[in-house]
């Protein structure tokens, strides 16, 4: 389970950061930013993990409490995006880190330090160390883990109300089976991610049966 030590060390403001969305063919990569004003109760604590490890409930659960205590004053949060256009632009990496300092900016106050999950450095106006495998170390990684992974997967679900056919809502765009059969059979839609060989793929096909 995650803990609390790396950012009790630091003292200040310490942000943690994480993303969710750099493997789908389609839809926004997404970042949040966590600052926890003081230790979570252990009550809170509990909630949290890496959020690829928590099912939906839980997830849904842990996303519930993390709002709640924001409200309370316990932690500040922020989320971000980068769309589709600019990850095509700038390539996936580059637009997670984007997405990261968006979050990181929309904070209400500046950290004095910024753990990011990962081995590859955003550039950001405050001190970062990264923390390979954050998400299962740090309380404030896992936390933003939690919120940006939720926030998508709700993102994902408007979409396929939109999009029908593709099944958005169950696979939040990554390349299932079901995904790579909806987009061999219908093709591209704008919200899916060029440069992605599954993607251009179908948009050849597309364009050959034309």
């Amino acid at each position: 389970m995650p803990g609390f030590t790396l950012e009790s060390a630091h003292g200040g403001r310490v942000a943690g950061l994480d993303e969710a969305g750099r493997g789908p063919l389609a839809g926004p990569v997404l970042a949040a930013a966590v600052v926890f004003r003081r230790r979570p109760p252990r009550a809170l604590a509990a909630l949290i993990d890496d959020s690829k490890k928590l099912n939906a409930a839980k997830r849904e659960a842990a996303f519930a409490a993390l709002i709640a205590a924001s409200r309370a004053g316990l932690l500040d949060y922020a989320v971000a995006a980068a769309s589709v256009a600019e990850i095509g632009r700038i390539n996936i990496l580059r637009a997670s880190q984007l997405a990261m300092a968006r979050a990181l900016a929309r904070l209400a106050e500046p950290p004095d330090l910024a753990l990011v999950d990962g081995n590859q450095p955003p550039a950001l106006p405050c001190a970062v160390r990264c923390v390979v495998g954050g998400d299962a170390q740090c309380l404030s990684i896992a936390a933003a883990s939690i919120l940006a992974k939720v926030t998508r997967d709700r993102a994902m679900a408007r979409l396929d109300a939109r999009w029908p056919g593709y099944g958005f809502a169950s696979h939040q765009g990554y390349a299932t089976e079901q995904h790579r059969t909806a987009l061999a059979r219908l093709g591209p839609t704008p919200h899916h991610r060029r440069g992605f060989a599954p993607v251009d793929q179908a948009s050849l096909f597309a364009l050959l049966g034309d």
